[in-house]
């Protein structure tokens, strides 16, 4: 009853939707200027990655660092060179960096209250433009040699590449791929004919084998202009 008799002053009804659209408005504009912050914030992460070539050491707090993340220069060349890839400065990485690694870039920055820079990669050759004289990782350096993993994207390496890439990890495995193979074509090559005219036929046939498959496959080699992977992990050139 008292409802239905209660008045309304629409004046003040007026006046509270005023303020309450004045507070929304606050509200948007608020969240409107803290996008934009974030925004540019990105953008700034992003031509960081992208415009470094050299690196530079980053000054983090190691008790806020996971130490799973934590790997040293050798250990990163090991599996550069046991894989055939590269680790190189963002900015020869031509693929473009995925929204989530900014977003670990900027979470890593909050946290240490720091601009990180020096971000380095590890991929494949083919993932980075090098200067021609013809599944990865970002890393940020932490100084002594170490580099902190801030975040990995993209697919694995399949588990074959380790072994393909095997022969090319330096002279010494190079050449036992030429002694294997020589070992096969000797064996696949019919010798009961020779052996009656020519005594050791076999070491013959596998000294030539050897001879034949080391030198041609080295010099094909270095005229494609390849090299070792103990050679490029860290090169910034095609030869």
């Amino acid at each position: 009853m008292n409802l239905l008799k209660k008045t309304v002053n629409l004046h003040l009804e007026l006046l509270q939707a005023r303020q309450g659209q004045r507070g929304a408005q606050q509200i948007l504009e608020n969240v409107s200027k803290l996008l934009e912050e974030i925004a540019s914030r990105r953008l700034e992460i992003r031509e960081n990655i992208a415009s470094n070539l050299v690196q530079r050491e980053n000054e983090l707090h190691f008790d806020l660092l996971e130490t799973d993340r934590l790997f040293h220069i050798d250990q990163i060349r090991k599996i550069c060179i046991e894989y055939r890839l590269r680790f190189l400065p963002s900015g020869y990485f031509k693929p473009g960096i995925p929204e989530e690694a900014v977003s670990e870039i900027r979470k890593l920055e909050d946290l240490h209250g720091m601009t990180l820079g020096g971000f380095h990669i590890v991929a494949p050759s083919k993932a980075f433009l090098l200067q021609n004289v013809n599944d990865p990782l970002l890393f940020a350096p932490v100084g002594n040699g170490y580099f902190y993993l801030i975040h990995k994207w993209g697919n694995d390496l399949p588990a074959w590449r380790k072994i393909w890439v095997w022969p090319y990890r330096n002279l010494v495995t190079f050449t036992w791929m030429s002694l294997v193979l020589s070992f096969i074509v000797t064996w696949l090559t019919p010798t009961s004919e020779l052996s009656r005219s020519i005594p050791m036929a076999r070491v013959i046939i596998f000294l030539f084998a050897f001879k034949s498959i080391f030198a041609v496959g080295l010099y094909c080699f270095f005229m494609l202009g390849k090299k070792f992977n103990s050679t490029i992990w860290d090169s910034r050139y095609f030869n």
